[in-house]
């Protein structure tokens, strides 16, 4: 069953959040390894150092390349994996490259199987069945739209502050919404969303849900998400 950690942003000037969720799975083992999957940086080398300081003393970082490392290679970092780890970037350019590389496919069964994720912003968008509600531009120019589908909802990360913004995001899920039937979250920055199985919780931070032809509610905190409007 899906064991999800889902944020809107990392932490605050660094990745604290990711590292206070990955903590439990990595704790007190002398070969912690974290699969690090920066797919969606058009550089992905850029992240390696700066993520492995983050998480130095706690696990060692092993980064997958899907554009130069084969299939097997990547396979066998995810199956060594204590947990993977999928940052934020352009959601488009991860699963453009997750699904050429066919690592997509071992990825989602391992996710399945219950191999935890912790994820931010583009890494949290692909957790969902498909990445439509992604605000980043396709420069990919990728037919590759399917997520990880963890979770039956859909998410919108970086929801606006402000009123205006707010109800421009709605309007343009709403366009989602004519074409799909499924929920979508969407996550202020500091949000942090859990999905253990079939239980998909709010842990902290402001975020609200958008279902089809309904109001969006807000989400309380540590209260359980239901998939269908349960009124």
């Amino acid at each position: 069953m899906p064991n999800l950690h889902l944020f809107s942003s990392p932490g605050k000037d660094d990745i604290r959040y990711i590292i206070e969720a990955s903590r439990p799975y990595l704790a007190g083992k002398p070969d912690a390894m974290v699969a690090h999957l920066p797919l969606a940086s058009l550089y992905v080398e850029r992240w390696q150092d700066p993520a492995g300081d983050s998480f130095k003393g706690l696990a060692r970082l092993e980064t997958i390349n899907a554009e130069t490392m084969p299939l097997l290679k990547m396979e066998d970092i995810i199956r060594r994996a204590s947990l993977v780890y999928i940052p934020g970037g352009n959601t488009f350019l991860l699963a453009h490259r997750l699904h050429v590389s066919r690592l997509m496919t071992f990825l989602q069964k391992k996710i399945q199987a219950g191999l935890p994720v912790v994820a931010f912003s583009a890494g949290t968008i692909l957790c969902g069945p498909n990445i439509l509600t992604s605000k980043d531009m396709n420069t990919v120019a990728t037919s590759h739209f399917e997520g990880l589908n963890g979770t039956p909802f859909n998410f919108l990360t970086h929801y606006a502050e402000d009123a205006y913004g707010r109800s421009v995001q709605d309007d343009w899920l709403a366009d989602y919404h004519f074409f799909h039937d499924n929920p979508v979250i969407m996550l202020s920055d500091g949000a942090y969303v859990k999905v253990d199985g079939r239980k998909t919780s709010l842990v902290r931070g402001e975020a609200w849900i958008l279902r089809k032809d309904q109001e969006k509610e807000k989400i309380g905190a540590e209260n359980v998400i239901p998939v269908q409007d349960t009124k």
